[in-house]
């Protein structure tokens, strides 16, 4: 079995890579901007980190947008912070299409409702350890408690037009999607690769799901 994970320039894949090797020993992964690679992979991981106009324009610039909208419609598809960003219709940084897989839009965090509950402001980016519940069952939640803490470091969050997409809210604010799924694909905000011994489960059940 292969697994590609999508390099376009935008954010080290480094860790990725590694939490991957180690969850899949034995399994091919491969870092890969060849648009040739992917289309061969059993399995894509989808990640990014940066600016939505960025992102997308290195994503075109690489000739990857129709290896990505393969594998999402074809194959284990997971997506990573910008990687579930980039799925959607529209972005409010830098008034961005996105590949519209889903219908939705991507919003900043309201300035106004940054408010932790004893009143002090909190900042943007959201960056750090939070609490991810569960609101629909999923094989990728598998030995994952409800309520577990991953890792985000995020200024943008998803706005699905179908509810029914959201997998998993977090509180920051405001209650924001951090995971959706739907059929072949699974996407999170949060960098389960750094999100220690749950990061690394969740992994590991992308690697074994059969969707």
């Amino acid at each position: 079995m292969s697994i590609a994970v999508i390099d376009y320039g935008m954010g080290n894949l480094r860790s990725v890579y590694q939490a991957l090797s180690h969850v899949a020993a034995g399994e091919e992964v491969r870092v890969t901007s060849d648009p040739a690679v992917v289309a061969a992979a059993h399995r894509v991981v989808f990640p990014g980190q940066g600016a939505m106009p960025d992102c997308m324009a290195e994503l075109d610039a690489r000739g990857l947008r129709p290896a990505v909208l393969q594998a999402a419609a074809e194959k284990p598809f997971l997506g990573i912070c910008i990687g579930l960003q980039m799925l959607f219709c529209h972005s409010d940084e830098g008034n961005t299409a996105g590949l519209g897989i889903f219908a939705g839009d991507v919003c900043r965090f309201p300035e106004e409702k940054m408010l932790a509950p004893d009143g002090s402001r909190l900042k943007v980016p959201h960056m750090g350890w939070n609490q991810v519940q569960q609101i629909q069952p999923h094989p990728l939640w598998a030995g994952i408690a409800d309520n577990a803490r991953f890792y985000f470091v995020h200024s943008y969050c998803v706005h699905p037009a179908d509810a029914a997409l959201t997998t998993g809210i977090c509180e920051y604010g405001i209650p924001f999607t951090s995971s959706i799924g739907r059929a072949n694909i699974f996407a999170v905000q949060f960098h389960p690769e750094k999100s220690a011994r749950d990061g690394l489960r969740l992994l590991r059940n992308f690697v074994s799901w059969q969707p």
